[in-house]
């Protein structure tokens, strides 16, 4: 493998180190993934990635060595234009379009793309948390307009998946900067409910349980349910739910869960779906901020790309995943990023 420009050791924020290789133009050689472990190299769901990111540029160079624990990569031009990829089920959509969100809208042409896989999972952001929150915090940063969008075609829960969503997204050059300083009081919630290949009624008293957490603090409240049938319900069954509190100021608070994928532990009933899940979206909100605990890392990455100007966000206490990458939040100080964080 020739020269490289920065390296890396291990396979922590394995995604993130491509995406910012990717919209930085810079050469990436990361070594030594999992190499102690009984199965070293590379995993099937992070080759995939690695497959979409191909897809997205053009003249990309990818290099893997034998064992598969050494990854060369000198990202070629973000060219985007319509793209079909199937996910591994290992892990969900959202482990990829987590990604896509950070990349399409520096792209040459607007993306189109479809992906194919396991929508809903308890491990990744589901494509419904990703809609009712990531989305909103892109258009506030000015990444907005016809064709910005996120549909679910079909649902496929864990393990089997069979799902597809199509997300689409046109071209910004510029990045606005952002004054996201009081998140302001919850005005409504809303949610979905969703089940595939069991009883409609599972969603039903999901919701039920739901609101009956949330009915004590707010009347506001509507959470309609999913039903999937026939070739759009995937291949798993399963069922879940996904609720956000909107606030006056127009920040999105998000929770999710999902159930158990079958054959892999103990099953969950609904109801205790249902409350568990609502108080979950009570400590996101006690937890304060103007971007919730999944969408930091690409609130902190939008205002990095943005223009000179000084943007700034109140976030609550930071995410594990967020709060590890100091050498982001050392670039976002160098690049006039003010972050307060409520303790």
């Amino acid at each position: 493998m020739e020269s490289h420009g920065l390296t890396y050791d291990g396979c922590n924020f394995f995604r993130q180190r491509l995406v910012l290789s990717t919209l930085s133009g810079k050469r990436v050689k990361i070594k030594n993934i999992r190499s102690k472990d009984d199965n070293p190299g590379l995993r099937d769901f992070e080759a995939s990635f690695i497959r979409l990111l191909d897809k997205v540029t053009n003249g990309s160079r990818i290099e893997i060595n034998q064992t598969g624990t050494v990854l060369f990569y000198q990202p070629g031009l973000l060219y985007g234009g319509a793209v079909e990829h199937d996910c591994n089920t290992q892990r969900s959509i959202g482990y990829y379009l987590e990604a896509l969100l950070m990349l399409a809208p520096f792209m040459k042409m607007s993306l189109k793309a479809t992906l194919r896989g396991v929508t809903n999972d308890p491990i990744d952001p589901t494509v419904d948390l990703l809609k009712s929150s990531a989305l909103p915090v892109m258009k506030r940063f000015g990444i907005d307009g016809e064709g910005f969008d996120l549909k679910v075609v079909k649902r496929g829960m864990a393990p089997g998946g069979g799902g597809e969503v199509v997300f689409t997204c046109p071209v910004r050059r510029t990045i606005k900067p952002v004054q996201l300083a009081d998140p302001g009081k919850i005005k409504r919630i809303r949610g979905v409910a969703y089940s595939v290949r069991v009883s409609p009624q599972m969603a039903n008293r999901i919701v039920e349980s739901a609101r009956g957490v949330l009915n004590q603090f707010l009347p506001d409240i509507y959470i309609y349910t999913d039903h999937m049938k026939g070739p759009n319900s995937g291949k798993s069954p399963g069922f879940g739910l996904t609720i956000v509190a909107e606030t006056l100021n127009g920040s999105f608070l998000s929770a999710e869960m999902s159930s158990t994928p079958q054959g892999q532990g103990d099953p969950v009933l609904p109801e205790d779906l249902g409350r568990n899940c609502a108080k979950l979206l009570l400590e996101e909100i006690h937890r304060g901020g103007c971007v919730d605990s999944s969408n930091q890392s690409l609130a902190l990455l939008l205002m990095t790309l943005g223009q000179q100007d000084v943007s700034k966000v109140l976030l609550g206490p930071l995410s594990p995943y967020t709060s590890c990458s100091r050498s982001r939040c050392r670039s976002l100080q160098r690049r006039k990023v003010k972050v307060a964080t409520r303790s």
